[in-house]
């Protein structure tokens, strides 16, 4: 039976989705250098919305220009970004799906030969040779973050996802290892959760009721404690600060890394919180149909589709006429992957993962 996966859900504020698949706010590289919009990442985003997925989420977008984590990132950080984001979001909501950005600022990981200074950090960091904002620079940041929110409503998205994970800047406040700050920002969980709190709050109270409002956490790797994100996801969920919380578990089958933590599911730390009125997807690994059934049947509300939909841009359309549906096998050829409306930016990232895409063949001797 699909069912499940085909019942709409609503949420606490903005439209309901109409089934339970979101396409995950995948890198694709595709945005012009200015972070305008491109022909190519307009028609890899729409052909998934038309392709079926209730929720269509564009990829990470930096809201300040010295958050950019990699070349060819859609911006949000400027309104000369609005034309392209406007077209974007009527050609989502025309097709039927719920239009959402994701906001991002790549903190230290930002690579000083693209932003064309130190990159910035909850503190001073050695390693990546970035400097530590000072509180007003925080402060900015909060700012910036709900201004790129703003912009995303004026441009007709139905909500914003806030990107928490993956060591990116939001995630490097919330790691005691890499947040050295003695202010309110630093020290205590709660202190070090503030960033984000301060955003959800700013996004709610400015962007309105009827604005979809979302965070993306990831619970393991980079210095992070799993019970520390589970605790901080509860604070969150209890506080009714999100209408949605995506949790990136990069293989959503598995047991936690920590010893500690073994012996059940990594996504059953946050399955089993009290998320009142917050819907909770999931996303790592999930392929074939049974996949996605399979975690709405251990708690999940919604899946969240990463790779099955870089390789189906239909994947939902195709789960909906076979039950059984599992994706293409592979590697995939370049030729494939454009056909499925990857540009070439995008098919040459796929091509660095490994065994994603077909080698060229060796040329006779």
């Amino acid at each position: 039976m699909t069912a499940d996966l085909f019942a709409p859900l609503s949420f606490a504020h903005g439209p309901a989705m109409k089934n339970r698949f979101m396409l995950a706010p995948l890198t694709n590289l595709q945005s012009h250098p200015d972070g305008t919009m491109s022909e190519d990442e307009f028609r890899w985003l729409t052909l998934r919305a038309q392709g079926g997925f209730g929720l269509t989420m564009t990829c990470a977008a930096h809201v300040q220009r010295i958050g950019q984590g990699f070349p060819g990132q859609m911006g949000i950080w400027s309104d000369a970004h609005l034309p392209g984001l406007t077209r974007l979001a009527a050609a989502i909501k025309a097709a039927g799906s719920l239009a959402v950005v994701q906001l991002h600022h790549a903190g230290f990981r930002s690579p000083k030969a693209l932003i064309g200074e130190a990159p910035v950090g909850p503190s001073d960091d050695e390693a990546t040779g970035s400097r530590g904002l000072s509180t007003t620079e925080v402060e900015q940041l909060v700012e910036d973050f709900v201004l790129a929110a703003l912009r995303a409503r004026t441009a007709g998205f139905d909500g914003v996802e806030i990107h928490g994970a993956h060591s990116y800047i939001l995630c490097q406040f919330l790691s005691a290892g890499l947040n050295r700050r003695t202010d309110r920002y630093g020290g205590s969980a709660e202190n070090r959760g503030r960033v984000i709190v301060e955003v959800l709050k700013g996004v709610r109270e400015r962007c309105g009721e009827g604005f979809l409002l979302g965070l993306r956490l990831s619970p393991e790797r980079f210095d992070l404690d799993l019970k520390e994100i589970a605790d901080f996801a509860q604070n969150v969920m209890r506080a009714g600060l999100i209408d949605f919380l995506d949790m990136s578990l990069w293989d959503a089958f598995k047991e936690p890394a920590d010893p500690a933590y073994q012996g059940r599911s990594l996504m059953s730390y946050f399955t089993e919180l009290d998320r009142g009125n917050v819907r909770l997807g999931v996303a790592g690994k999930i392929m074939s149909a049974a996949d996605a059934r399979a975690m709405l049947a251990a708690g999940a509300d919604f899946v969240l589709l990463g790779r099955a939909a870089i390789l189906h841009h239909d994947y939902p359309r195709k789960v909906a006429a076979d039950p059984d549906f599992k994706p293409v096998s592979l590697p995939v050829t370049p030729e494939y992957l454009k056909a499925e409306g990857l540009g070439p930016a995008f098919v040459g990232y796929m091509s660095t993962w490994k065994g994603f895409v077909t080698e060229p063949e060796a040329a006779e001797a």
